[in-house]
């Protein structure tokens, strides 16, 4: 049998740590296929970031086991290492809003099955200042409760502890005023919420048309609700997001390759689910086919 090289990249407390059970399963699977594997049981922030920069480009495969937040860091990691080895995913986090755009299993099992049986396709990812982002970067309303919630707090509640999180937010909505240059369009007001993304899914709360988004066409989604001044202008924005109506004049609805933002420095963005620090000035790029991932068949467009 070939022996290949696989780097296992594995987050132990991602979602109800339901992968734990199955771990020995999945790691035979890849033994069996003939992969020599190494494995990384990443132990808090940049450990998966770490690994994938340093090794990801000396094996055959890189296999994520996680969550988004996990996911972002091991992109992150091969992406700064320049390299494009292929890469699978196994979601078990608590939302797995990337995975849910691509349909990819939620079953660990059956999820590394397909990275044995799929092919390599190509998606972007995102630069944010110096930093990357897989699917989505937003800022405002339910974005820090992605971040803000304890991880042993996701893995008793699950999906329920970003809902209840998001709703502890209500009480600290405040207006952000951005200026934003979309390709070369400039649109500036007060929003409520604001996400440049290449997903339909974000927070597993907000979605977009699936027809409105291609991962892999170098363009971001850039999304921004206005802050409402007046309860009829609430219901019209509620209403406009659960019908995913983007005529709406209170939402602002773009695609685009590159987004210059200007904010005020202490607002606080959300880049997949992560903390990052609020910035006067941040440009952010798409990176056309920058991501390598391998799909199962059933989970094909």
């Amino acid at each position: 049998m070939n022996v290949k090289t696989m780097l296992f990249i594995m987050n132990p407390f991602a979602g109800q740590k339901r992968a734990n059970r199955v771990l020995p399963d999945i790691l035979l699977l890849f033994s069996q296929a003939g992969y020599d594997m190494h494995t990384v049981m990443t132990t808090g922030t940049g450990a998966a970031t770490r690994a994938a920069q340093a090794l990801g480009g000396d094996v055959d495969l890189v296999v994520c086991c996680g969550g988004d937040g996990t996911l972002n860091e091991t992109i992150t990691g091969l992406l700064r290492a320049g390299v494009q080895t292929p890469l699978g995913y196994i979601p078990t986090g608590t939302t797995n809003d990337f995975a849910a755009s691509l349909g990819l299993s939620h079953n660990p099992v059956q999820a590394a099955k397909d990275i044995l049986g799929g092919e390599v396709h190509t998606y972007d990812a995102g630069r944010f200042g110096a930093r990357y982002f897989s699917y989505v970067a937003s800022f405002g309303a339910f974005t820090r409760s992605s971040y803000i919630v304890p991880q042993n707090i996701k893995n008793a509640l699950g999906h329920t502890a970003y809902v209840l999180g998001g709703i502890s937010e209500l009480s600290q909505i405040r207006n952000e005023h951005i200026r934003m240059d979309i390709d070369g369009e400039i649109v500036e007001d007060d929003f409520l919420f604001g996400a440049i993304c290449n997903s339909t899914s974000i927070g597993g709360i907000l979605t977009l048309d699936p027809e409105q988004v291609d991962m892999g066409d170098g363009l971001f989604e850039v999304m921004l609700v206005r802050m409402p001044r007046s309860f009829a202008e609430l219901s019209e924005c509620l209403r406009a997001v659960q019908s995913q109506d983007y005529n709406c004049e209170m939402i602002t609805f773009r695609s685009a390759s590159h987004i210059r933002v200007e904010a005020d420095p202490t607002m606080a963005w959300s880049l997949d689910g992560e903390k990052e620090e609020g910035h006067a000035v941040v440009e952010v790029e798409n990176l056309h086919h920058a991501i390598h991932l391998i799909q199962g068949k059933k989970a094909d467009a």
